[in-house]
């Protein structure tokens, strides 16, 4: 560092100065000077005490303020306590030795201040680093999306490092199992670029290759020029494609904590100005410098955190996944039980979905305040693959009832017509055999004509009773006079062949075959409308993330409806979420439309619209968005194909 020292001309100051040994460069000055931005220091100003000098000492030192002042004084002029602006008064007449040892002091009190002020800089300057790194740390570990992650990562590593460009890859194991790199990410200032994913293999003749696989930062000053001994090589083939020059590269691996290479950054020519846009090689090559140590160890702290962050949302991905499956796998095999409803709640999801979807984008109506959030409609989907998982706590045979009667227990009737009927013809050939023995063929056809009439008919009257029980064990809605009907026949009886009375069907039965609409009972329908409550019980032993957490309140309202007819919880309109009203719109519709089951035939489109409508009209369901699922043709996502 030069040091100077001033002086007015003329002045006795600088007679003194001028006869003083030593290296510092001599100056003098002129009051014109005072103001002069070109005479600078560090250095020390030698001034008379008069006022004038005084006067021009504080002004240039004002502007200065690596210039210290020293003042020569008589004596009696001499302030009893130093000035801010004066370093030392010096009594006249001045020794020589003490003039020279006070400028020395002054000058080496002015290093010392230039030594703080740049340890003050460089302090500033790496606590504002750590703030940037901390600030980049936070902001990564909060990402849960790689796509962005990787952007962040590539985009913070650039920043810090000043670097024009810089690309990412990341190691990944090919079909065989066998590592590999993956280019992943590329960025670059001065040039815009379109790049393609692709992979290498993982080996020394790269330097993203030897990086992964030694695990090591390869800082070079320029990747024209390797140090001897280098086992890669640097692709040209980029630069000279788009006509840029890659030279000072930073390249660093991404080491998880268990020292696993996961990954590799790489940052490429070192500005001395982070904003320098490069317009040709040649800029680049008269411009770009090396990547210091500062920056590699900023660059490495940063891509340590990096690769935290980085494991650690692969860690959250896999977990999405494996719940996914988890989650798809627990519903296929429900539906397994009801192989009929197969698909219907990955339709009902998808519909919901679409639907919440709907209400997120509008922006009139009731509905342009409601918005959901990527997990708020993660949550919905989830709520809605899962609002049937409680039919696991419902009896197979209840669950897959197709007709009134149970199969096994329609074949009883079957079997005790046949019974009843077997028992008849009994007793009539008993009584010819015994017409027989005891009077021979006399008048046997006469005698039996009226008998076997008698028995045709009864034959065909226990025919047509089990033709009406098997009319009356479908599903459809009965008329009140064949209900009738059906309780006649159970109180109709037959005489057996041992003479007791029998009936095709039993009162029991007869109730259950008079069930008005449907093919349950009122208990086989308490039983089905259950599983919602099971439903719920399952999913709140769930431990939920926050975000999710309401998983199990959307899906146990599904049948829930706004005037309070729904089931189990007999809900009213403001009790219900919004999701669940949603979800209850696309259950009822794929419950009209989907393949024909055995206990109902599909319904159109156009019909099963209608019914909603209805449904809208009845104050079950939520009329508003009823018109946004029919108006955006929501419906479609699962009809569009049929």
């Amino acid at each position: 560092m030069t040091h100077r020292l001033f002086y007015f001309r003329g002045s006795e100051a600088g007679r003194l100065v001028a006869g003083l040994g030593g290296t510092s460069e001599r100056v003098p000055l002129t009051p014109e000077d005072v103001d002069d931005p070109g005479r600078v220091g560090p250095g020390v100003l030698v001034v008379e005490g008069s006022d004038h000098h005084l006067e021009l000492a504080s002004r240039f030192k004002a502007t200065r303020p690596d210039v210290e002042v020293v003042v020569l004084a008589d004596p009696a002029n001499i302030p009893a306590f130093p000035s801010d602006q004066v370093y030392a008064y010096l009594p006249k007449p001045i020794s020589e030795p003490l003039l020279a040892k006070t400028l020395a002091n002054a000058l080496a009190h002015i290093d010392l201040l230039h030594d703080q002020a740049r340890a003050q800089a460089d302090l500033s300057e790496l606590a504002q680093e750590l703030k940037e790194l901390n600030n980049i740390g936070v902001k990564l570990s909060a990402e849960r999306d790689t796509d962005v992650l990787l952007e962040l990562i590539l985009t913070k590593a650039r920043e810090i490092t000043r670097s024009d460009a810089g690309s990412l890859y990341l190691v990944e194991e090919d079909a065989e199992g066998l590592p590999r790199l993956r280019f992943k990410l590329a960025q670059n200032d001065s040039l815009n670029v379109p790049f393609k994913e692709f992979t290498l293999p993982i080996s020394h003749q790269s330097v993203a290759g030897h990086v992964a696989l030694t695990g090591e930062i390869q800082n070079l000053e320029d990747a024209y020029t390797l140090p001897p001994g280098s086992p890669f090589q640097i692709n040209l083939a980029f630069d000279r494609q788009v006509g840029y020059r890659t030279k000072s590269m930073l390249v660093i691996p991404l080491k998880t904590q268990k020292d696993e290479v996961i990954g590799v950054l790489q940052l490429i020519n070192c500005k001395p100005d982070p904003a320098r846009r490069f317009a040709s090689p040649a800029e680049i090559e008269g411009t770009v410098i090396p990547f210091s140590p500062r920056y590699q160890e900023l660059a490495a702290s940063l891509a340590s955190q990096a690769a935290v962050a980085l494991e650690n949302s692969r860690l959250y991905k896999n977990i999405q996944t494996l719940f996914e499956g988890f989650v798809k796998a627990s519903v296929t095999a429900i539906e397994a039980r009801d192989p009929t409803t197969a698909g219907h709640s990955f339709r009902v999801a998808d519909l919901t979905t679409g639907l919440a979807e709907v209400v997120d984008r509008v922006d009139d109506g009731p509905y342009r305040v409601v918005r959901f959030t990527p997990e708020e409609m993660q949550a919905i989907r989830y709520a809605a693959i899962l609002h049937d998982f409680g039919k696991i706590g419902v009896r197979e045979e209840v669950l897959v009832k197709a007709k009134k009667l149970y199969p096994t227990h329609l074949e009883l009737v079957r079997q005790r017509a046949d019974i009843i009927k077997q028992g008849l013809e009994l007793r009539h050939s008993r009584r010819k055999i015994a017409y027989l023995l005891d009077r021979g063929r006399e008048r046997f056809a006469e005698k039996f004509a009226a008998d076997d009439a008698e028995l045709t008919a009864l034959i065909q009257e226990i025919d047509q009773h089990l033709k009406t029980v098997i009319a009356a064990n479908e599903p459809s809605i009965m008329p009140e006079d064949f209900a009738n009907t059906v309780q006649q026949i159970a109180l109709k009886s037959f005489v057996d062949h041992l003479g007791n009375p029998r009936t095709i069907i039993t009162p029991q039965e007869a109730r259950i075959l008079t069930i008005p609409k449907g093919s349950l009972t009122e208990d086989e329908r308490v039983q089905i409308e259950s599983h919602v409550v099971h439903t719920f019980q399952f999913l709140a032993q769930i431990p939920w993330t926050k975000e999710l957490r309401r998983v199990p309140e959307i899906a146990r309202a599904h049948h829930e409806k706004l005037n309070g007819s729904g089931y189990p919880y007999g809900m009213r309109n403001e009790d219900i979420p919004v999701q669940s009203k949603i979800m209850t719109i696309s259950d009822i519709f794929d419950a009209l439309t989907a393949a024909d089951r055995p206990y109902k035939k599909a319904v159109p489109v156009e019909r099963a619209l209608d019914i909603l409508q209805y449904e809208k009209k009845a104050g079950a369901i939520d009329g508003e968005l009823l018109t946004l699922f029919i108006d955006a043709k929501v419906y479609q996502r699962v009809t569009a194909g049929s």
